[in-house]
């Protein structure tokens, strides 16, 4: 089935009832069966969903874009990605790098490789919390250095971000009284929490320098999500199990 043929298009065009090409599309029967890739490289590994309680883990070889696993998940959870992850080692592959999205817990769990942190992601990360107009002069230099990552070599962005940090040291550390408790705190709490998430990933951002073929981003990857989500919107209504049925297909071919 085309994916830009609905079941009225279908009907329509074999002359068929709707309720018989959906029974005839319930037969056929698409069973994932996880791939095994031997070599060696750098691999993308994230989580999308479609809806509450519906969603997929991928990881794909950067190089080829090849899918390396795929499972149907309800709920993100760091033992999905390791499960990814040791079915890719078992399958024979050797593993140089993996790039990742960002939650946190998955840096050490994977401590062990080559990490690269998204900076896409991270950009967005910052940008949530510094909006994308930040009012304060801290704030907008700061989102200034982040938007400057994509071509800045790592020796290039510690020196700016160092510079960035020494300058607003003082201001950062300014503090409000409440005037109801009398307690005291940070009076740019945002600026703050963008702050320490930047010194959280730093160590990862430029992990791509080390290893050859390792991007920047996980843009490979979403772009795999994205083509997959415009299909499965042609085909809205699908129930679950014939969601699950179209991705595995998607996949296999």
């Amino acid at each position: 089935m085309s994916g830009k043929q609905t079941i009225k298009e279908l009907s329509a065009k074999y002359g068929l009832s709707e309720s018989t090409i959906k029974r005839r599309l319930s037969d056929v029967k698409k069973t994932w069966v996880q791939p095994r890739y031997a070599g060696h490289g750098v691999i993308h590994i994230d989580a999308t969903y479609f809806g509450r309680n519906s969603g997929i883990i991928l990881a794909i070889e950067s190089s080829s874009g090849d899918v390396m696993y795929m499972e149907h998940i309800k709920h993100e959870r760091v033992s999905d990605y390791q499960t990814a992850v040791n079915h890719i080692e078992s399958s024979g592959y050797r593993i140089e790098g993996i790039v990742i999205d960002g939650i946190q817990t998955l840096f050490s769990v994977f401590s062990q490789y080559k990490i690269q942190m998204c900076q896409f992601h991270m950009v967005a990360i910052v940008r949530r919390k510094l909006t994308k107009n930040p009012q304060l002069q801290a704030g907008a230099e700061l989102l200034e250095i982040i938007y400057g990552m994509k071509i800045a070599s790592k020796k290039l962005f510690v020196e700016q971000y160092g510079k960035w940090c020494n300058r607003w040291k003082s201001f950062l550390a300014e503090k409000t009284v409440n005037e109801i408790t009398g307690r005291k705190f940070y009076t740019h709490q945002r600026l703050r929490s963008a702050k320490s998430s930047i010194d959280f990933y730093l160590p990862y951002l430029f992990t791509f320098e080390e290893v050859e073929g390792m991007p920047r981003t996980n843009n490979k990857l979403e772009g795999r999500f994205t083509d997959l989500k415009k299909n499965l919107n042609v085909h809205s209504g699908m129930s679950e199990e014939n969601r699950m049925r179209f991705i595995n297909g998607f996949f296999l071919a």
